[in-house]
């Protein structure tokens, strides 16, 4: 998290993706703030090279560029799925090993396939995590940052269709179906209670929104 004094968000922002799965959840997110957002896919910006080594610095430089490019605050996520039988892979190249795959559907044979290799095929040896990094950019170069985590098993095969990216592949703690198997509220709705929310994104987003969005 940022050490400056947190910055209160209003008005219209750019949300820097072009993935219309990630865009979906963070209109979501942020609907009951009443904040407008367009995406940088919708603004035909260009998609910076992400040349971080961190979920954070992955983010930023997302954030950045919209902010630059629209002069408008830029909300922007980097998430990936870190597996502890793979050292942390693929981690920040979540995307790209689902790229060079050919698919999601792929890249988690890909990782089902390495883990095996490496031996871990009982369930306590298939643990891993998501991580979402949030990185809010205003035009005048103030910044934001939050991160979070879900932990929970890497399961074989994938179950279900809902939720994009690795989510049938990932059973979260204390829940006895995937991410792919949840609708969008469950995963990563916000609890009226307050309470922990379940999904990472959702979870980097409470803290954003009690930083920047809540009065």
């Amino acid at each position: 998290m940022s050490g400056k004094a947190h910055r209160k968000l209003a008005g219209k922002i750019v949300i820097a993706t072009h993935n219309p799965g990630k865009l979906r959840e963070m209109r979501e997110l942020l609907e009951p703030y009443g904040i407008s957002a367009v995406s940088a896919g919708e603004l035909n910006l260009p998609e910076p090279d992400e040349t971080g080594t961190t979920f954070i610095e992955n983010a930023l430089i997302k954030a950045r560029a919209s902010a630059t490019a629209s002069s408008l605050p830029a909300f922007a996520d980097d998430s990936g799925l870190c597996v502890d039988a793979l050292d942390g892979d693929p981690g920040i190249y979540s995307a790209r090993w689902a790229k060079e795959a050919g698919d999601f559907a792929k890249a988690m044979a890909l990782v089902d396939r390495k883990m095996r290799e490496c031996g871990a095929t009982a369930s306590t040896q298939r643990r891993g995590h998501f991580v979402s990094a949030l990185a809010l950019v205003w035009p005048d170069g103030h910044e934001e940052t939050f991160e979070a985590k879900v932990f929970g098993e890497i399961v074989w095969p994938p179950r279900g269709e809902r939720g994009f990216g690795y989510d049938p592949f990932f059973l979260p703690d204390g829940y006895d179906r995937t991410f792919g198997e949840m609708d969008s509220q469950e995963k990563h709705g916000i609890p009226a209670d307050g309470s922990q929310a379940l999904s990472h994104r959702a979870r980097a987003f409470q803290m954003l929104a009690r930083a920047c969005l809540s009065d």
